[in-house]
């Protein structure tokens, strides 16, 4: 009857008197008489045969059950982890069940091993994410003052506090003033993304009207619109019901979008912010989608969009700028919000990006007269004149500027930021240089050849054709190869000063640039050229 366990199983009371075959088995004997009458003590070391009974059988004798562990040897002198239960017969026989648990022993050893690296892996994350905001704070305020002075004295020149400027100094503060509040911006972006990220970001929800949020938006992005002549077109259903956001937010999560439009839409473009109820899963959402007629995004990078710090175009010819956080902190903004964001794209043709907000609004909307067109309300932006003023008056395309210098130097500047472009033309004219100006690598290739300029002033990152590709061929042409170049980049680490001279460059400067050194080193090589 006792052999239908499939437990070891053994029967004792001084000595064994029964055991299974698992038993047997358990402890790497092969016959019964191996075991039978001899006594227990030798499937133990004396320390474990002292503690049973000390221990286990003072137990067992006053509760008639005892369960637990055991370091247990086999005939061939390995060991096991035991467990094992012991219960005490009315007639004073032991029975014992066991089993070998060495491997949920390891198991247990490893799991307390990974709980106990989790604990300091999550103590180290959280002196990290400690250290992180206190950077950040502390970088906050550090950058933040100087920039106050920054946009502090620029608005106090504009508004002629400290009395009357002239054209050319108005145009240079505002160049200045913009430049501030870009850098304010991006600093905020990456407070409020590091704050969201970090669920310390605290929404203030108000009942706010949906007309008022979308047109005080759309007046962010009227003047750049202008200037590209973009048709700005909104298409906002009458009497809808207020939604609760945090307006500050929200607006900010729709100027992120339409700037993004207006930035990747060519020339003559249209966009639009049209509004709409919907359901999804029987819920209420008011959906924002802004719909412009750009570059459109190729399917393979939609997933690389809401990354921080992640540009779909990570080249040295990149054309548009920007760090990569404004769509990561919209997603953020929304989620808080309890909503999605959601984008569709035809590379070539243009994108959507749509916002999903919960919606309690009691209003229903005719969407079929809104697509049609019979609620939209719409903005339409006149052009603005192709040539920048600043720029056409220091640059040798203004005959009168090259009657007053008819001995100056050429100078060919190759470089597609305006402010760079600004500050730096203003600067050589300032110093007696007539310039050129280049705005894409192959057009620098085309001025060289056709103007031959006295030197040349290449930017590394330039769009259609990098800066390093551009002095290559430059070097490459017989018409061009003799002019001197001055590769400005901001990449600076020695080995890209390596490169710019591998590529044909006479010397390499990094931004933030020296003015009064460029031109030091203008003169210098150009004074090389005469000798």
């Amino acid at each position: 009857m006792k052999t239908r366990h499939c437990k070891p199983l053994l029967l004792f009371s001084a000595n064994p008197t029964y055991l299974n075959p698992a038993h047997l088995k358990l402890f790497g004997y092969e016959h019964l008489e191996e075991l039978i009458g001899k006594s227990w003590t030798s499937l133990y070391f004396p320390e474990e045969v002292r503690r049973f009974e000390q221990e286990v059988f003072p137990h067992l004798h006053t509760h008639g059950f005892w369960q637990g562990e055991a370091q247990a040897v086999r005939k061939d002198g390995s060991t096991f982890v035991e467990g094992l239960s012991l219960t005490r017969t009315e007639k004073g026989e032991i029975i014992c069940v066991c089993r070998n648990i060495t491997e949920q022993k390891h198991a247990e050893v490893q799991l307390q091993q990974i709980n106990e690296r989790l604990t300091l892996t999550n103590t180290e994350l959280y002196r990290a994410t400690r250290l992180r905001d206190e950077f950040l704070a502390n970088m906050s305020h550090e950058l933040r003052t100087p920039l106050n002075v920054i946009l502090g004295m620029s608005e106090s020149l504009q508004e002629k506090v400290y009395g009357a400027i002239n054209q050319q100094q108005e145009e240079a503060i505002n160049m200045i003033a913009q430049s501030g509040s870009h850098l304010l911006e991006l600093i905020n972006d990456i407070l409020d993304l590091s704050k969201a990220e970090a669920s310390k970001l605290e929404l203030q929800l108000v009942p706010t009207p949906i007309s008022e949020l979308c047109h005080s938006s759309l007046g962010f992005v009227t003047h750049q619109a202008h200037q590209k002549n973009l048709k700005l077109v909104a298409q906002i259903p009458p009497g809808l019901p207020d939604i609760l956001v945090d307006e500050r937010r929200i607006r900010q999560v729709l100027i992120n979008l339409l700037m993004n439009a207006v930035k990747f839409t060519p020339n003559n473009g249209t966009i639009q912010l049209i509004v709409q109820q919907k359901y999804q899963a029987d819920r209420p959402f008011l959906c924002f989608s802004v719909i412009d007629t750009g570059i459109g995004i190729a399917p393979d990078n939609l997933n690389r969009l809401f990354k921080p710090f992640s540009q779909i175009d990570s080249s040295l010819n990149r054309r548009y700028a920007g760090t990569g956080l404004g769509l990561a902190l919209v997603r953020r903004l929304v989620e808080l919000h309890h909503g999605k964001v959601d984008v569709t794209s035809t590379l070539g043709q243009g994108s959507c990006f749509t916002i999903y907000l919960p919606y309690q609004g009691d209003s229903t909307v005719d969407v079929a007269k809104l697509q049609s067109g019979g609620q939209a309300t719409a903005i339409t932006q006149s052009i603005l004149p192709a040539t920048n003023a600043v720029t056409e008056l220091i640059t040798d395309t203004n005959p009168t500027l090259i009657a007053q210098l008819p001995m100056a130097p050429l100078i060919l500047l190759a470089e597609d930021n305006e402010a760079n472009i600004a500050t730096i033309i203003s600067y050589l004219n300032a110093r007696g240089y007539q310039t050129v100006l280049a705005r894409t690598g192959k057009e620098a290739i085309e001025i060289a050849q056709m103007r031959s300029p006295d030197l040349i002033l290449m930017d590394i990152q330039m769009p259609e054709m990098n800066g390093l590709e551009s002095i290559q061929q430059i070097r490459a042409s017989q018409q061009s190869s003799h002019i001197p170049i001055i590769a400005l980049t901001a990449l600076a680490m020695a080995s890209d000063r390596d490169k710019c001279l591998a590529a044909g460059a006479d010397d390499y400067c990094t931004k933030p640039i020296r003015l009064k050194q460029l031109v030091a080193t203008i003169r210098s090589l150009l004074s090389r050229e005469t000798t």
